[in-house]
């Protein structure tokens, strides 16, 4: 018999031989137990939204506090998006062969303690190392979290659970940026990572009483190693040469050197994962042309959404000259529209199946993207018709990212679901990471001879310079629209997962 999760044999047993200690026994026998289970994991979904989103409005404070390029301060955001793409698979993994209990609670640990030292951080490099802990405390976390709902809810209540888990990542997501603004305007930047540390402790405290233990996992299982060393420089390789291009130079030995880096780790990667009989990811489901294209618009409208995330605040900051906590406001309206419009795409989804709603979704971004890019001038009076962009963008993004997701999943064999779940993360992640790498350049680059830094700079220059942006951003949400548009397939229907359409699916 196992011994509770109060006593002193508990925590010995699950420091020292892995051991997952029970669920509180007066929790566990209340009819509404497994509720009590997915609130716990929503305190993960709210946290590490809002941790996602919030970043975001502290990139500009970060350029002044630090004296920073945008190259540089990138890559607060950027390393951690790569380090959460290259944990997830990781750790999804090693969940399946010893137990998500433990992983995903000493993921809160991780994470608090990440969070904790950000906040101490006295320079950027290590601010950007701080944050790589922090994202595989998230990793740990995010990697489990669908998969403990699951597990926990009865078949036919699992879109609830599911549903729930949505809800709180949308909250997180929308309340992100307003956090981050108020947090700025008031306490100071370090604060902004700080907050998540009460957070955190009150989910690894539930997450230790509260979740059930995961049963009998496969530890006799074998374990792709080689993959697991192999998927972080393979992915930062690429990532890097582009958020560095303007900082090193097109010719930069250091910028051949990245590239070389992503190409010959990505070569052995894709060996490793055809060779290996237990992949950490199934590249093998990229050879489904539904799939394949599926995942294309997932990364480009991913990278389209971040790429607006990063630019925004910088706008908005600079060249309005708004407070901290007036341009968190207004970006929160994006990721509230598309957490309300999300539903709505599911919906259209079943009916229409996934092209439909996709391409209006992206044809509506791209009319968004088109009133920000007239309408970011520097005028006053325009400023709420860059607001009302905001809005249309979400509402665009909210039509076509739970379809596409629902398109994705139903494409891959009943299964290889979990696996499918996988390299739909990995490529939202590295979207992510692209899209603001990618904004970041482009809008260093178009302010010329510049330091490389938005500080100081006239208006027209920073408008102008935005504009680039912005237009790159159109272009990536058309390529998404073309790639919907000539996807095989379009009949309605649900996921092979259960009919899980999270707006943001861990």
């Amino acid at each position: 018999m196992s011994p509770g999760p109060f006593s002193f044999g508990a925590i010995r047993a699950a420091a020292l031989e892995g051991r997952e200690p029970p669920p509180l026994r007066s929790v566990a026998s209340l009819k509404s137990y497994r509720w009590f289970v997915v609130g716990t994991v929503c305190i993960g979904a709210v946290m590490g939204q809002v941790d996602a989103s919030m970043t975001q409005v502290l990139l500009p404070r970060l350029e002044v506090e630090f004296d920073a390029r945008l190259s540089s301060v990138s890559w607060v955001a950027v390393a951690y998006l790569l380090a959460l793409a290259s944990f997830m698979p990781i750790f999804g993994r090693l969940s399946d062969m010893f137990g998500r209990k433990l992983l995903y609670t000493a993921g809160f640990v991780l994470f608090i303690a990440g969070s904790a030292l950000c906040g101490y951080a006295t320079t950027l490099p290590w601010l950007i190392f701080f944050r790589v802990l922090q994202a595989i405390g998230g990793a740990l976390i995010t990697s489990n979290s669908v998969a403990i709902v699951v597990m926990i809810m009865k078949p036919e209540e699992r879109g609830r659970g599911l549903g729930l888990q949505s809800a709180a990542q949308a909250v997180g997501l929308g309340a992100g940026p307003a956090i981050g603004g108020f947090i700025l305007d008031t306490l100071g930047w370090q604060w902004a990572f700080w907050i998540n540390v009460p957070l955190g402790i009150a989910g690894a405290i539930l997450g230790w009483f509260v979740l059930p233990q995961t049963g009998n996992p496969s530890k006799q299982e074998r374990f792709d190693w080689r993959g697991a060393i192999l998927i972080a420089p393979a992915l930062t390789g690429f990532v890097a040469a582009l958020n560095e291009l303007h900082a090193l130079g097109p010719t930069s030995p250091i910028l051949f050197a990245c590239l070389l880096v992503g190409i010959v780790c990505a070569y052995l990667f894709v060996r490793t994962e055809h060779r290996t009989s237990a992949p950490l990811l199934d590249l093998a489901l990229l050879t489904k042309p539904a799939f394949l294209l599926g995942n294309l618009a997932n990364f480009t409208s991913y990278a389209t959404l971040f790429g607006v995330f990063f630019l925004v605040p910088f706008a908005l900051v600079r060249i309005y000259q708004d407070t901290a906590l007036a341009a968190g406001l207004r970006l929160s309206i994006l990721p509230v529209m598309l957490g309300l419009l999300a539903p709505v795409g599911g919906m259209l989804y079943d009916r229409l199946g996934a092209r439909a709603p996709t391409c209006c979704g992206m044809l509506i971004c791209i009319a968004g993207l088109a009133i920000l890019y007239f309408c970011l001038d520097g005028v006053a009076a325009n400023l709420w018709l860059v607001t009302l962009s905001l809005a249309v963008i979400g509402v665009g993004q909210g039509l076509f990212i739970s379809p596409n997701s629902s398109a994705i999943m139903s494409a891959a064999p009943a299964g290889e679901t979990g696996q499918a779940g996988s390299v739909l993360n990995v490529m939202r992640m590295l979207g992510m990471s692209t899209g603001i790498a990618g904004a970041s350049t482009l809008l260093a680059l178009s302010l010329g001879g510049s330091s490389g830094s938005t500080l100081d700079l006239p208006v027209t220059a920073l408008v102008a310079a935005s504009r680039d942006v912005i237009l790159l951003l159109a272009g990536l949400a058309a390529l998404a629209g073309l790639i919907s548009l000539i996807r095989p397939g379009g009949a309605a229907g649900r996921d092979a997962a259960g009919g899980n359409r999270d707006p943001v699916v861990e």
